[in-house]
């Protein structure tokens, strides 16, 4: 019985044309209409889209061209005032200082370790599984519960850290991590390179474990060493695993706040562009200026999404 009620089933859809839309559908739409269907699904999705998305995007747009403020609740449009106020802006460029030391030393760190930790995983060991699962760990970690926990080991007083140097001799007294000018900024980086490191070591694995392995055989074959195919074979073929991981890393640590903001708050010593676009129209009240820093903000987030659009010969839409 079975087998009949698929045959005439495969009937139908042979006259159909495949296609074997429902009943319900086939009763309330014409053929032309079924084939809009899917675009009537989309419409809440498009809805919602721009109520969270679009619509806050250009109304941070409009706000940066005016001097709207949360104290006086007064708007004027300024025209560009505001833009050339940020190119003079010392603290802005302190803090786009800051994001861009952060960006370039944090990322760099993940790379290279995350390559090696990816490596060392791919190789055959006795409990690799548990050292796959062991090293997420950072990673699904919430991110501002992991801020709290270092910024308590890097206290001057109570912090796990300044205890454990100074019973192996490396310092002699406590140290001011966070408060530290030669420190503050190094110490977020270590954070979030134990934090984001599994993120590339989980992208680059993924890359290892798609090479054949018969091209390792051959390289062994021919007398190739370790090093000679990792240059010669891995990194060319995880290239495009690599340029993943760095743009995504690199987008999101040039928007980084919440690391930064829980450990050191507003401190001109690690203040990033977010936090002060953030400060600017939360703290200040000043919103079309902080707007305008938002947008500036979004301009580098954009460059850098096309850029790598370009490198990976993409054409970008």
């Amino acid at each position: 019985m079975v087998g009949k009620v698929f045959v005439v089933k495969n009937k139908k859809e042979k006259q159909m044309g495949g296609k074997y839309p429902p009943s319900v559908f086939r009763k309330m739409f014409s053929p032309h209409q079924t084939k809009h269907i899917p675009l009537h699904f989309l419409v809440p999705t498009f809805i919602v889209l721009f109520a969270v998305g679009f619509y806050p995007l250009m109304r941070t747009f409009f706000l940066g061209f005016t001097d709207y403020s949360f104290f006086t609740e007064t708007s004027k449009f300024v025209g560009l005032y505001n833009f050339k106020q940020i190119i003079s802006d010392n603290y802005w460029i302190k803090s786009l200082i800051n994001t861009l030391e952060f960006t370039i030393i944090s990322v760099f760190i993940e790379i290279v370790l995350g390559v090696i930790f990816a490596i060392v995983l791919n190789s055959q060991f006795a409990g690799r599984k548990f050292a796959r699962a062991v090293n997420l760990i950072p990673f699904v970690i919430p991110l501002t519960v992991a801020a709290q926990l270092w910024k308590w080991m890097f206290h001057d007083v109570f912090g796990v850290i300044n205890d454990l140097l100074m019973r192996i001799g490396i310092i002699s007294q406590p140290n001011a991590w966070l408060d530290n000018p030669s420190t503050a900024l190094l110490s977020i980086v270590a954070v979030a390179v134990w934090k984001f490191t599994p993120f590339v070591t989980l992208l680059v694995l993924a890359g290892l474990q798609s090479i054949p392995k018969e091209l390792y055989e051959s390289a062994s074959i021919d007398g190739a060493g370790f090093f000679q195919s990792f240059r010669s074979i891995t990194l060319p073929l995880l290239k495009g695993a690599i340029l993943v991981a760095l743009v995504f890393r690199v987008l999101d640590a040039i928007r980084v706040f919440d690391i930064v903001y829980v450990m050191t708050g507003n401190s001109h010593l690690t203040i990033t562009v977010s936090m002060y676009a953030r400060q600017q129209m939360i703290d200040f009240g000043n919103v079309g200026y902080g707007s305008a820093i938002s947008v500036a903000i979004f301009f580098i987030v954009l460059v850098g999404t096309m850029i790598y659009m370009k490198l990976l010969n993409t054409e970008y839409y």
